[in-house]
């Protein structure tokens, strides 16, 4: 009698030799892997990476509502609305734009400076996965600075941020902040020093969220103005995110939405791209 294992046996173990990777679909082990590992590494300083925002933008909003007075209100769509309420989803929104762009523009960079790039490109991810992971990350820290900067305005007595429009708060709160992270992940592959990125944040990530109507209505800017924030990204965001707290926004909820989606399409093909060919990457 034979010893020897069936030919069919001997070709599935051929096919499936060590050292040989049989992935046909998404690798899902590595994505979660790298998704897990972005999440550690910004979930491992977490007072300086999320309760830190929270307490900053509480400050902010401390600060307005003490100056300008418990009873100051803001006109919306012809609608008086306590200052209070009406800055609170705006700083909610911002602390976490601001907070995926930081998450999403270390990453990439960091491998660049300390020479531990090749981890990111030599395992078998592809390049959308690899982008999925990075952007994922981000957009779980905003979340979370999200839900700590809401928690912390929950308890402050003069505010009232109930949700009216959940679907409303999801797309722009989500779709915004993946728009940060792939401006981050941008970033971080432009950027060869960490000089650049601060740039990035303090010259178009900063002016463009605090000029973009979270402390004021546009409506009382003159025409000039008015356009001018019409033009800012930031502006559907957070006017759409305050819709959902609110139920009126200062421009149109399912144009600021189609602005937001097309957005983060264009930059995702962008990014996409330049992962892909490696630029500035692997030279």
């Amino acid at each position: 009698m034979s010893s020897q294992p069936p030919i069919g046996e001997i070709q599935s173990a051929v096919r499936n030799a060590p050292g040989v990777p049989v992935i046909r679909s998404i690798n899902w082990g590595g994505l979660r892997t790298l998704y897990i590992k972005e999440v550690r590494r910004f979930f491992k300083v977490q007072l300086q990476t999320i309760w830190a925002p929270a307490i900053t933008t509480l400050l902010f909003l401390v600060i307005f509502t003490v100056a300008l007075g418990s009873r100051h209100a803001v006109q919306v769509a012809g609608i008086a609305v306590p200052f209070a309420d009406f800055i609170a989803p705006g700083l909610i929104v911002m602390g976490m734009l601001q907070n995926a762009f930081a998450n999403a523009s270390f990453s990439l960079l960091v491998g660049k400076i300390q020479g531990t790039i090749v981890d990111y490109l030599m395992p078998p991810l592809s390049t959308a996965e690899l982008l999925a992971a990075l952007v994922g990350g981000a957009v779980t820290r905003a979340i979370f600075v999200g839900c700590a900067v809401g928690l912390a305005m929950a308890l402050w007595p003069s505010v009232h941020v109930m949700p009216r429009a959940p679907l409303a708060i999801l797309w722009f709160g989500i779709g915004g902040s993946i728009f940060l992270a792939l401006l981050g992940v941008l970033t971080s592959i432009w950027a060869e020093k960490f000089d650049h990125a601060a740039a990035v944040t303090n010259f178009v990530v900063a002016p463009l969220s605090l000029l973009s109507g979270t402390f004021y209505s546009v409506d009382a800017l003159d025409p000039t103005w008015r356009a001018i924030s019409h033009a800012n990204p930031f502006f559907y965001i957070i006017s759409g995110f305050r819709y959902g707290f609110l139920g009126i926004a200062d421009s149109p909820v399912m144009f600021g939405a189609l602005v937001v989606l097309g957005i983060d399409v264009m930059l995702g093909l962008t990014c996409y791209t330049l992962l892909k060919r490696g630029w500035r990457l692997k030279n």
